[in-house]
Parts: structure tokens; sequence; C-alpha cells
């Protein structure tokens, strides 16, 4: 029997499943020809697929860290489960799985193979959860839980919690805890999917950010993907990836920029509501937003509609809170924020040091939401100087605190399907997604009220009152719900995943007809 653990988070969790999300993933069906092929091949499994990509490798394709969720994007990883189009857990990896116990769940794995020959077995799901507890940094998704993976026997593991969990299986489904070979743990530090996973693609080339190239895995359990590989790009400049789309060089291209969607043909946009919200998150902890009436008085000068307007030409909502119209009983459900500030004054702001603010690059629009979010903090005495660059070159400092103010488009679900997640990485003393460095006693105290409450509507009304001491902090100031564009002809393409949790988007049955 093999058993691996790590140190308690301070938070423990127990959780419900969310409700059906307001939008569901669609595989979208269309008839077309053309596109590119292997061998001149007009049709069948001979066709590659070339894909643009908006965010390149940030840390080698790990799977810890947000190359999980390419990863996923693109067919390579998956977990024991995964989540369905209507927000409920199905079988994955695991063909079935019980609760035993308060704390503890038992997975029967079905009859697959790792892309490199490997078995599926119960000792490759415990070395591939072991090696996720113990990553540093923690996955965001295991921020509020501990997990042991036991095996019992070869098709069986028992995977306990240190607290009760009921969306333990949820859980599961996040690429973060993908499960692969052991030759993807040989090179100490590092996790190499590459030739280790199980989807119905292999990674079988990465050329650092610039390029990646995945063949098909012809022994995946699923049945095999209809296109032969997939040649991908990572074009961070959301004007190119358009014009790839527009001149024909690649077939799908991800997150089309707002601005250029006018541009293309019709039937070559394809708009998904997500549970995404785009955020000014303020450094609580150094400089000159550590001093609550600053931020309120940031939060002040914040003019949501006019970002919406202005920049998203009306293709994303008005921020309502840290939960958007993904989220479709939050609105209901939301309390006014408590313990606000009073915002300090013009004049007093005008006395305050010049603030770094910053974002990236790999999503379009944000540039030019830092530069109107820059005007209106100067409307309000603000000394505002922007940095702006790829994410990849960004990350580590934002999470340790390096910025005054940081524009994240975060999605509030990806992690659990479930809200309480994000409000644990990202707001509280220990959260491994910290941007606003915020560690509030009465925040975490909400955000763990939330994680135990018992029954669907109790955890919801606790997440709103966690939600409400977040933006009574000004710690976070929501700007804009967003609304993402993918890319892809829809005479051409078939099979394109329009997914809003973001996990999926090139599946096995995407291909050129």
């Amino acid at each position: 029997m093999v058993s691996q653990s790590s140190q308690p988070s301070k938070s423990s969790v127990r959780r419900r499943p969310l409700l059906a999300l307001g939008a569901a993933a669609l595989l979208v069906p269309v008839a077309a020809c053309g596109g590119s092929t292997d061998g001149g091949a007009s049709g069948g499994g001979d066709q590659r697929l070339r894909a643009v990509m908006a965010f390149p490798p940030a840390q080698a394709m790990s799977p810890y860290g947000d190359d999980a969720v390419t990863l996923s994007r693109l067919s390579v990883v998956e977990g024991l489960t995964r989540i369905d189009e209507e927000g409920a857990v199905r079988p994955a990896l695991a063909a079935k799985w019980q609760r035993d116990g308060a704390k503890g769940w038992e997975f029967t794995l079905r009859d697959a193979r790792f892309q490199d020959g490997d078995a599926v077995d119960a000792e490759a799901v415990v070395r591939s959860l072991a090696a996720a507890q113990d990553a540093s940094p923690k996955p965001r998704v295991l921020s509020d839980v501990q997990l042991t993976a036991e095996a019992e026997g070869k098709r069986t593991v028992r995977i306990t919690t240190d607290e009760a969990d009921p969306l333990l299986p949820q859980r599961l489904a996040n690429p973060s805890l993908a499960i692969l070979s052991g030759a993807a743990y040989e090179k100490a530090g590092k996790v190499d999917p590459a030739g280790h996973a199980t989807g119905p693609y292999t990674l079988a080339e990465v050329n650092g950010a610039v390029s990646a190239k995945l063949e098909r895995n012809d022994t995946y359990w699923g049945g095999k993907a209809k296109a032969s590989g997939v040649d991908v790009k990572f074009v961070a400049d959301g004007t190119a990836r358009a014009n790839a789309l527009r001149t024909g060089t690649a077939d799908i291209a991800e997150y089309v920029p707002v601005a250029q969607a006018s541009l293309l043909d019709e039937k070559q946009i394809h708009e998904v509501p997500t549970a995404r919200t785009n955020t000014l998150y303020l450094n609580t902890e150094n400089g000159v937003f550590a001093d609550p009436a600053v931020r309120a008085a940031a939060r002040s000068a914040i003019d949501s509609k006019a970002l919406v307007d202005g920049v998203y030409e009306g293709r994303a909502d008005t921020a309502q809170g840290l939960l958007g119209p993904g989220v479709p009983w939050a609105a209901d459900a939301r309390k006014a924020p408590e313990g606000r500030a009073r915002a300090a004054s013009k004049a007093e702001v005008a006395k305050t040091k010049e603030i770094v603010l910053a974002t990236y690059t790999n999503r379009p629009e944000l540039p030019e939401v830092a530069s109107a979010v820059q005007q209106q903090l100067e409307a309000r005495g603000f000394t505002v100087k922007q940095y702006v660059r790829d994410y990849a070159q960004m990350e580590a400092d934002a999470l340790a605190g390096k910025y005054d103010a940081f524009i994240q488009a975060r999605n509030t679900l990806l992690d659990t399907a479930d809200p309480v997640s994000y409000l644990g990485s990202d707001f509280t003393c220990e959260g491994s997604f910290n941007i606003a460095q915020l560690c509030d006693k009465g925040v975490d105290e909400a955000v763990a009220k939330a994680a135990g409450a018992d029954g669907l509507d109790a955890r919801h009304a606790a997440e709103m009152e966690a939600e409400a001491k977040i933006l009574g902090a000004d710690a976070a100031v929501p700007l804009v719900h967003e609304r993402f564009v993918q890319g892809f002809d829809s005479g051409k393409v078939d099979g394109v995943a329009l997914d809003p949790m973001e996990r999926r988007l090139i599946t096995a049955d995407t291909r050129l007809r």
C-alpha cells in the first residue's frame, strides 16, 4: 500500500456541487471543406489542425500552473473525472466512484494506457496526486485541502481528505490533477507531460514559447481523434491571432480580441459567456494601497460601464461583484459590501507616491483596459505608471506583491466548478494565488464558513457573505465580466468546444471537413 501526504493548509473545506452553468459547453457542429492536411488528404483522419493559442507556456508545460489549462484545452491531459456541459462531474480515467466514510472516497479505474504504453493503474494515480500535493507552489485547486491517496489493488484508489469534502470528484477534474506515467517524474524538480499523459493527443514537441506539435494518440481509451495531429503556435498578440484566422493560416484562433471581431466574417466569430471577471487587484500589504482609505479612493474611481462600452464594444457585462453572470445564482444572493473605509479625498490621494499598474498582453483587451483604468485613477488624483508584459514574465512578480495594482482576468469557477476555491486561493492569508496580498481574519473566517456550509442554498449564501467582506476590504475591484470570442470558420471546422469553464477547446471530435 502506498500513502502520500503533506502539511495541511490553513483552511479545510466541505463542498457541494455547483448548479448547472447558465451557458453550457458546446461542441459546435458545422459542415465544410478545406484547411490543412497531411499528405494532401482532404478528409478523414489524415488532416492536421492548425491552432494559434494566446498563452505561451509559462512553466515549461508543468501541470501545476496555468500551463495545465493549455494542456487540457489541447486534449493532452486528463484526470480521474471531468466536468460535462452542464457543470456535472462525469467519469474520465475513473470509471466509477463512491463515498467511503465522511472523509474517504473509493475510485475504480477504467482500462486505459498512458501515451508511453504504461498501464494506468492505482500506483500511477497515487504517484500523480502525491506529486501535485507536494508541489511548490501547490496547485490552486489544492490550496484549501490535503489529499492522501492509497492504492488498494491494481484498479482501486482510496482518497481521503483532511476534512470532509463532498466536492472531491469535481476537484479531481481540475487539469492540475492530471494523471501521468512514472516517466513524467524522472527528472528531479520537473514534471514532463510530453508523451506521458492519457489524452487523445500527445505533446510530441515544444519549441519554447513559440510553438508545439501534437500527434494523435492511437491507443486512446475513448477512440482515435478525428484529426491526425495539431500544429500549435503561441501568439500573445491578439491582432496577429485574428489575422492568422483571416488569412487562412490558422484553423482555430483562441481568444479573438473584441476589436478584431468586427473585422472577421460572422461565421468566424463565436461568442461565449463566461464566469471570468476582470479584476483590479490592489496590494494591501505594501505601498500606497496598504491604506484602506486609498484603496477605497481607487475603487470609487472605477467606471465599469465606460470600460464595457469603450474597450469591449458592448461584448462584456458591467461588474456587479466578484461573481458575474456566469454564476447565475449570484445576483439574487448578493449582499452589500461590509466595512468599507472612507475614501481618501482627491487632495489626499494627490500626496501619495506614484503607483505601478501592471497587466499582461496575452488577453488583448487588458492593455487597453489598463490605459482606461489609468485615466480613471488619474482623474481621482493618482499618479500612475503602467507596466505591461507577456504573462509568463509577470506571474511570479505579481504573486510576490511587486506591483501596486494588477489587472487580472480570473475564471471564478475554474478550479473546482465552485467559487469557494477561487475565494480561498485569491483572498485568504494562505491563499496560493493571493495577488492582493490580503490577510484579513474576517475574510478568512467568511471563506471558511462558506467552505463548510451544509446544503446548496446555505453554501451560496455563505459564499456571498465572503464576497461582501472581500469587497468591503477593497482588496479587489471588479472591472467587467467577460464574454470571450473563439475564432474558427463554421463552414470549415467541426467539433470545437465552446466551454464557459475554459477547460476545453480542441477535442477528439475537432476536425476539418
